[in-house]
């Protein structure tokens, strides 16, 4: 069975105080720490790059889940290798000529590859990348449109979760946008394990209960299923 792994959003975090803002989460029971790395140009938005995982990782021994939304993702795979990423995630649809080279990269460089897809774009687009000779070994759906925070959960992109833990019961299946207590357990019982959770956890009071009650939820799931 999949671990449950809760992945706060540091993109919802203070970062004039990155490594206590880290370091707290990790307290609180944190299994990953979620990093948006945002282009400007895949995504409107413009967020972090490869220096600031560097000082970060001077900081923290965390699993760091890197979101690369950018339109070359393989120019990033040895800066963020260098920095110290743990997880490397790219988009599908920016990756469909060249992801054999970009999944070999991504592993020498000693990172976890993941694939994510925005929710315009049809799940099956990641089936090749699973069934390839040299596979991700996570798949990243979209629960909102990537680039900006605090935007709300689209519950019918669970199906293609559903879809995803049928075909591949081993994979890990990460669902990022909108989740909180609130939204939790249609991610869960549709069979999502890694939960991206950004203003949900750092707008709680307890932070800690919030991380808590995502990771129960992801666990009663898998117990039911």
């Amino acid at each position: 069975m999949v671990q449950p792994k809760i992945a706060p959003s540091m993109l919802s975090s203070d970062f004039a105080n990155l490594a206590s803002e880290a370091e707290r989460m990790i307290r609180c029971g944190a299994d990953w720490l979620h990093m948006d790395i945002m282009d400007g140009h895949f995504v409107p938005n413009l967020t972090i790059g490869a220096p600031v995982i560097e000082s970060l990782r001077k900081h923290t021994q965390a699993y760091l889940d890197c979101h690369l939304m950018v339109t070359n993702p393989i120019d990033y795979v040895e800066p963020f290798g260098k920095a110290g990423a743990s997880g490397f995630t790219f988009h599908v649809e920016v990756s469909k000529d060249n992801w054999q080279e970009l999944v070999q990269k991504i592993k020498s460089k000693g990172m976890k590859p993941g694939v994510s897809l925005k929710p315009g774009t049809p799940v099956e687009e990641v089936f090749p990348l699973l069934e390839g000779e040299n596979p991700v070994e996570m798949v990243l759906i979209m629960t909102v449109e990537p680039g900006f925070g605090g935007q709300k959960f689209m519950p019918e992109m669970m199906d293609k979760v559903r879809v995803l833990r049928k075909k591949y019961p081993s994979l890990d299946i990460e669902v990022d946008g909108g989740l909180g207590p609130s939204t939790i357990d249609l991610a869960a019982s549709a069979g999502a394990n890694c939960i991206v959770a950004g203003s949900s956890v750092f707008g709680a009071p307890d932070p800690a209960h919030v991380i808590s009650l995502l990771y129960k939820s992801v666990e009663n799931a898998q117990k039911s299923s």
